[in-house]
């Protein structure tokens, strides 16, 4: 174990202060401290990985780690497009926003999902239970094309099902473009997880597993926070944990492989060789 670096202290205390303002409603800071809490969670578990293997996605990707909150944000926009089918949260506002002012401040709260998943992620897959098979520089193999055609019809079918019928499909969405965009990225070289799961690389659990511990920390510090938003789930509206049902936090598993997925195909668009994530 290294030395914590200095700009993790700095990133905890970013942290605890806007937690802290968050909940206390701390005027005028508690409007805003979404962004800069989240902030501090990455950059805390950006220097621990620093500090456990002396390498970080920070450290890694320099002056393109902005670029992943970027995306992030895009990649979000995606899923509340979704939600104006299934309609599963709501936000409830402080004050009423301009659409320019709501899309700018939602754009940039959104910009932190891809980063704390994969900081989370690497994080446990630095201990040995979690160590995966494929590493950073390894994609597994292509597999068949019928194969691959197969899972991106059932993509496809996931993707219309809630658009027609929310009501009984909503949970689809957290599936749909796992399955459309993995086909894609694994016959075009790209990692993917149909790779990990033909190698029997069942390690790769670790992505769940990291998003769903991001998932705990967005529902536990959302509770007391306001703005916030909360969930209208058909059939599962029963023993909550904070403002989420319980077998909702199941839907955090499948999302980690969506945005694998999804940032995995940006650098197929991309054309960018170079992946600096740690599986």
């Amino acid at each position: 174990m290294r030395r914590f670096p200095f700009y993790g202290k700095i990133a905890l205390a970013l942290c605890f202060m806007a937690w802290a303002c968050s909940w206390l409603r701390v005027e005028p800071f508690y409007r805003y401290s979404f962004f800069p809490l989240w902030l501090g969670y990455i950059l805390t578990l950006d220097a621990l990985n620093r500090a456990r293997k002396g390498s970080s996605l920070l450290h890694r990707m320099g002056g393109r780690f902005p670029l992943l909150f970027l995306v992030s944000s895009l990649f979000w926009w995606i899923f509340e497009w979704f939600n104006n089918f299934v309609q599963n949260w709501h936000y409830r506002l402080d004050q009423p926003y301009t659409p320019l002012a709501y899309f700018l401040i939602a754009s940039l709260n959104f910009s932190t999902v891809l980063p704390a998943v994969m900081e989370t992620t690497e994080l446990l897959s630095s201990f040995k239970p979690f160590h995966p098979r494929l590493l950073a520089e390894q994609t597994g193999p292509r597999l068949p094309l019928p194969l691959l055609l197969g899972v991106e019809a059932l993509g496809l079918l996931c993707l219309v099902l809630p658009i027609l019928w929310p009501q009984y499909y909503f949970g689809l969405i957290w599936l749909c473009l796992a399955l459309l965009l993995d086909p894609v990225n694994n016959w075009f070289g790209r990692k993917s997880t149909l790779a990990h799961l033909a190698v029997g690389d069942w390690h790769f659990i670790v992505l769940p597993l990291g998003t769903l511990i991001c998932g705990f920390f967005w529902e536990t510090w959302n509770y007391f926070s306001f703005p916030k938003w909360y969930y209208t789930v058909p059939y599962i509206e029963f023993w909550k944990i904070f403002e989420m049902p319980l077998l909702g936090y199941i839907g955090y598993l499948p999302f980690g492989l969506e945005l694998f997925a999804l940032y995995q195909f940006v650098l197929l668009l991309l054309r960018q060789k170079e992946d600096h994530l740690p599986f």
